[in-house]
């Protein structure tokens, strides 16, 4: 699996922090912004079919 860096802000890490660990829904912050990231684009994948952009998958 590809590694990336990203900058993010002290305040949204710390509420992400929040989620993860043995009391959070994630199991670490790699998880957790998997998660986020595969929710946001079905997000954007609606979006586009809303708006026709998005081809019929068969």
């Amino acid at each position: 699996m590809p590694k990336i860096s990203v900058e993010i802000p002290g305040e949204l890490l710390a509420d992400l922090d929040d989620h993860v660990g043995d009391e959070g829904k994630y199991v670490n912050r790699s998880d957790a912004i998997r998660a986020s990231i595969r929710k946001n684009l079905d997000i954007l994948d609606e979006i586009d079919q809303r708006h026709g952009r998005l081809a019929d998958e068969e």
